[in-house]
């Protein structure tokens, strides 16, 4: 394992990875797998940490989050808006016959 720094040229941001070596038996030649830790301050050479975009983390969260949904919440507000469709529908409903009576 070994850390890569690699400078975009478009933002100007020097990104920092963990990269991971291993033999890929299929093409036979050695593979590397990349990891992003973080930015690379350009004052203080520190590395901040980022993201990365981790759509897995997220999802894990994401899971976590849908466990504690009150469904009490969900099922009132559903009323509300099939009431509020069942109006709609019935105000239609006599417009269109009123329109169809007119004729």
């Amino acid at each position: 394992m070994g850390i890569i720094k690699q400078f975009d040229k478009r933002t100007g941001i020097t990104y920092v990875y963990e990269s991971h070596s291993y033999w890929d038996k299929e093409k036979r030649m050695s593979r590397a797998k990349r990891t992003l830790i973080g930015r690379l301050d350009p004052d203080t050479n520190e590395i901040i940490p980022t993201d990365g975009r981790n759509r897995k983390a997220q999802a894990a969260q994401a899971a976590g989050k849908e466990s504690s949904t009150d469904y009490r919440e969900l099922y009132e507000k559903l009323l509300l808006k099939c009431a509020s469709q069942e109006t709609l529908i019935n105000s239609l409903q006599q417009e269109i016959s009123r329109l169809k009576g007119g004729n």
